[in-house]
């Protein structure tokens, strides 16, 4: 992420709290828009792809997001947080006894790239580990792996099977069938 597209540790602490702030909102029933955003930083009105993503005691909650920016960067912390907390689809809602126990997760993405590969192992080897956020699709079937998700499969092999698989596609699909594959990078910043 080049140096002018990235948010600064203080402007990062505002968005963690705009999403904290969303969701504890919600169980008070005053809407998803009632927080101000800590600072009058520029950059949150700048459309920015984000995903929020909440763990807790180490292990996924929720995580939804928008690749594609679809609103400004605070809206969108706003609007992922409700959907990561309530209406991500493998996880039941949060309750209230769980908001003090999550831990959020704000991640800012650049614009992705298209990237060419000739074969699975070119494919393989055109990725980074640990810094590439990937996206896979073929028709109407797509998926993505934030940057993050290496850290549980830091494997080339793993990582790609799996994002098939939540594709829809075959574990195998990206040895034998030609994907349109695209590559993001994130900032992300983590609650403490």
């Amino acid at each position: 992420m080049a140096n002018r597209d990235r948010l600064s540790d203080e402007e990062g602490k505002a968005l963690l709290k705009v999403a904290r702030e969303t969701i504890q909102n919600a169980f008070l029933e005053q809407g998803a828009n009632s927080p101000e955003t800590a600072g009058s930083s520029p950059i949150f009105s700048e459309r920015r792809g984000t995903f929020v993503t909440l763990t807790m005691e180490g292990r996924l909650r929720g995580c939804i997001g928008h690749i594609i920016p679809q609103e400004t960067l605070v809206e969108g912390v706003k609007v992922n947080a409700i959907q990561a907390a309530f209406r991500d689809p493998r996880f039941r809602p949060l309750s209230k006894g769980e908001i003090d126990r999550v831990k959020i997760e704000v991640s800012i993405l650049t614009e992705p790239m298209p990237l060419t590969y000739s074969d699975a192992d070119d494919l393989k080897h055109k990725l980074r580990p640990g810094t590439d956020g990937v996206i896979i699709k073929k028709g109407y079937q797509q998926a993505t792996f934030l940057p993050q998700v290496w850290e549980q499969l830091p494997g080339r092999e793993d990582f790609l099977t799996h994002l098939c698989l939540k594709a829809g596609l075959g574990g195998d699909a990206w040895k034998h069938e030609k994907l349109h594959v695209s590559t993001y990078q994130v900032q992300a910043f983590e609650e403490e």
